[in-house]
């Protein structure tokens, strides 16, 4: 039996790094560096863009639900 509830993911994020990229693993969360500023809301919005690039869903289906100004980050992702 499957749950079609939510998903949450544990990510570490690299603002300001030379490339979006999404993989490898640190301090056992999924790692995500973006060319984004940690300003205004700015390099969230691009993590949740590239997570769900990543999973192949719409960007709207994943949201920053703890850490919105920190590094470490819990996103919620949407059936």
């Amino acid at each position: 039996m499957a749950d079609d509830g939510p998903t949450t993911i544990e990510v570490r994020v690299i603002p300001r790094a030379r490339r979006d990229e999404v993989g490898g693993e640190r301090a056992g969360r999924l790692l995500v560096r973006t060319t984004a500023a940690p300003t205004d809301g700015k390099a969230n919005a691009a993590v949740c863009r590239l997570v769900a690039a990543h999973l192949g869903c719409r960007a709207r289906d994943v949201e920053v639900i703890a850490g919105h100004r920190s590094r470490d980050k819990t996103l919620r992702v949407a059936p």
